[in-house]
């Protein structure tokens, strides 16, 4: 069985998914980390692969940019491959002036003014969280690597450029109330892949690493980022010992 961005037949995806955005990093995941990893899918080189990790069975999956494509890959797992769990690896900017780059955020909840919810399942509530369970899994797999990891409310967003006239006055007062809501992430998927699961009672959590530090415009190069997500990463597919 094949979906229209999925080749994948059913029982080559394992049910625990690792979902970076980057199709290059879910290789580079599943190249470094799985042993004997197979590919399963590369229709708009959205690559999918399944391997072993622990010599338990883990699947890499890329979700692209953004809420839209998260929906569709996210839903088609859970849907037609019985996929029970997806964790997002993924990147994000912070209003938290504590905050330092390659912080690692466990996204409790996820806000959003986006209208996606209402239109893929008539979902009124602009704040949806991540699975408590599988949350605590993740927790206790952070402590086993000594890995600090603080629970975080993300801002999920449609635009990751802001035009027309958002001047630094307005920055600074959207950034502020922000703040004041708790939230301390932003990304541009959590939301989606939080709202999926919840209709289709499924599994799902998110990981972020600092890449970007709104109050002070610090950033991670492209290369920084890829030597900084490794710890995320671990702290993902090391889950396998409590779940």
């Amino acid at each position: 069985m094949s979906t229209p961005h999925n080749k994948a037949n059913k029982g080559d995806i394992a049910k625990l998914v690792i979902m970076p955005g980057d199709p290059l990093r879910a290789k580079l995941i599943a190249e470094t980390y799985l042993e004997k990893p197979k590919l399963f899918n590369d229709i708009r080189n959205i690559y999918g692969y399944t391997g072993k990790y622990k010599g338990k069975d883990v699947s890499v999956m890329a979700s692209g940019m953004g809420m839209g494509s998260m929906g569709i890959y996210s839903y088609e797992l859970y849907k037609f491959y019985d996929v029970e769990s997806i964790i997002r690896v993924g990147s994000c900017a912070t209003y938290d002036n504590d905050a330092k780059l390659g912080d690692i955020y466990l996204v409790e909840q996820s806000y959003t003014d986006s209208t996606f919810g209402k239109f893929f399942a008539k979902i009124d509530d602009d704040t949806i969280e991540s699975d408590k369970s599988l949350n605590s899994a993740l927790i206790k797999s952070a402590k086993d690597l000594n890995i600090k990891m603080p629970v975080a409310k993300s801002i999920c967003v449609d635009a990751f450029y802001r035009d027309g006239g958002y001047d630094n006055l307005a920055k600074k007062e959207e950034d502020d109330r922000l703040r004041n809501m708790g939230i301390s992430a932003c990304d541009m998927e959590s939301y989606a892949l939080f709202c999926v699961a919840k209709v289709l009672n499924k599994k799902a959590s998110c990981l972020l690493s600092i890449s970007d530090i709104m109050s002070t415009r610090e950033g991670l190069s492209a290369d920084d980022r890829q030597k900084t997500f490794t710890a995320m990463i671990k702290v993902a597919l090391n889950v396998v010992d409590y779940i």
